[in-house]
């Protein structure tokens, strides 16, 4: 067992069978579902969802535990985060944005508010359009933030690409200034999400 739980693969394998196997009874309860455009628009929101939380989590966790701890940590230490922690989180942080924006897209296109949540819904009168469309939006500025601001960045930073001494301190101000900026936008962009979906 102690096997099993030092894997991760071997437990993102099981989550995964466990949550196809919780489908499959969900599945067969209901008599069956139709692999139709609300299907598919589960699907995506799922992942879309999955994705989310892996984007935001560990925005949070730079935020939260990352940055507020480093000072405290000694400098024959800082290596361990700085050359194999740091980059495999903003590794992940940076494709769950990709994959939370794209998936998001294909909701609103597989639910056919695409164009009118990207106008905000302006000229619709529905209110819902608005609501999810400032939600993207600030969905899309923060994905904007990881790839074009903190992750190159982050890159001087973390000594990924070569720049002078005097230039890592500007660009670590930089993407912190970023990333606390996409912090600012977490919460009103999540609740904008969850009002299109829960409120109208």
């Amino acid at each position: 067992m102690g096997n099993f739980f030092a894997s991760l693969s071997k437990v993102v394998h099981a989550s995964l069978g466990l949550a196809i196997i919780l489908f499959l009874i969900l599945f067969f309860d209901n008599g069956g579902f139709d692999f139709d455009q609300l299907f598919w628009s589960w699907l995506f929101r799922y992942f879309h969802v999955v994705s989310g939380i892996m984007w935001i989590g560990l925005l949070w966790y730079f935020n939260f535990v990352q940055v507020p701890n480093m000072s405290k940590i000694d400098d024959a230490h800082k290596p361990a985060i700085t050359k194999v922690i740091a980059p495999a989180a903003l590794f992940w942080f940076r494709w769950a944005a990709v994959a939370t924006i794209i998936t998001g897209l294909i909701v609103a296109y597989l639910n056919g508010y695409l164009h009118q949540a990207m106008i905000l819904g302006i000229g619709t009168g529905v209110s819902k359009f608005t609501a999810i469309g400032i939600g993207m939006w600030l969905g899309i500025i923060m994905a904007f933030n990881v790839w074009f601001i903190i992750w190159p960045n982050q890159k001087k930073v973390l000594g990924l690409v070569e720049v002078a001494a005097e230039d890592k301190p500007i660009a670590a101000k930089r993407a912190l200034i970023a990333s606390r900026t996409n912090t600012l936008l977490s919460l009103p962009m999540l609740l904008t999400m969850v009002v299109a979906q829960n409120l109208y």
